[in-house]
């Protein structure tokens, strides 16, 4: 896969276009649905721009946490922005700053958060094929015809067959978003969008992760990822059953 394009002295990458592209798309979604359901879009456009730096800055952190050792050892890590950016760290980040704006503008951050989840999935969708052309979160080798090779690539080996771990993590992602819509169509109880998106991305997150080959932190025989699939699946479930009883 080719991740860099050469036009002229400017250089494009791949991954960055595929990101772009996946914070442009969720936030068109949730403007048509969201104006569709009657909600206020200029708390969109806010809610919009807290997911981007709010998720920038938690995706930071969180490679910095589980890159903690590499970091003593390599201190220009710190200020290297061409990687280190963890998905679930940017969720994380994306979801409190929502919180905090939501709480600041006195609206329903819940029913926000359901407006934009499915949105937010498919955004991953996006960012998980600019993963592939980057060759980064790249997966175990394996002798299977399913497989992908790199040449060029600056994160994952080259000339090896491997898992291709993120066009499935892609095809999931897109899934759930599509699938997540259609159940919003049935007017759920408040809550239960979000928590839907909860089990079923930390499930998902779980599985893939086990087909996984790059450095991304562990804790004892599970990554880090891992450990935090366990957490957001705990959580989507208790949001689930509450939504239930709040709403009875």
């Amino acid at each position: 896969m080719i991740n860099n394009i050469q036009l002229g002295p400017l250089t494009l990458h791949v991954y960055g276009i595929m990101t772009a592209i996946g914070y442009l798309s969720a936030f068109l979604i949730s403007e048509r649905r969201g104006k569709k359901m009657g909600m206020d879009t200029d708390i969109l456009y806010g809610i919009f721009w807290c997911a981007v730096l709010g998720g920038s800055a938690g995706s930071r952190l969180l490679y910095y946490i589980v890159s903690f050792r590499d970091i003593l050892r390599d201190p220009s890590i710190l200020w290297n922005f061409q990687n280190g950016w963890v998905v679930y760290g940017g969720i994380i980040g994306g979801v409190l700053a929502s919180m905090v704006y939501c709480r600041y503008k006195k609206a329903d951050f819940v029913r926000y958060l359901d407006l934009v989840i499915p949105a937010v999935a498919f955004a991953q969708g996006c960012g998980r094929l600019g993963c592939f052309f980057a060759g980064c979160c790249y997966g175990r080798e394996t002798d299977s015809i399913f497989h992908i090779q790199y040449w060029q690539s600056e994160y994952a080996p080259n000339g090896v067959k491997l898992i291709p771990t993120q066009i499935y993590s892609s095809i999931g992602d897109f899934a759930l978003a599509f699938l997540l819509m259609a159940y919003a169509k049935r007017e759920p109880k408040k809550g239960k969008i979000a928590a839907g998106y909860g089990i079923l991305y930390s499930i998902g997150r779980f599985v893939i992760e086990m087909f996984r080959n790059d450095h991304r932190g562990a804790l004892g025989a599970l990554s880090t990822s891992q450990m935090i699939s366990i957490v957001i699946l705990v959580l989507g479930i208790g949001g689930f059953v509450l939504a239930e009883k709040r709403s009875a």
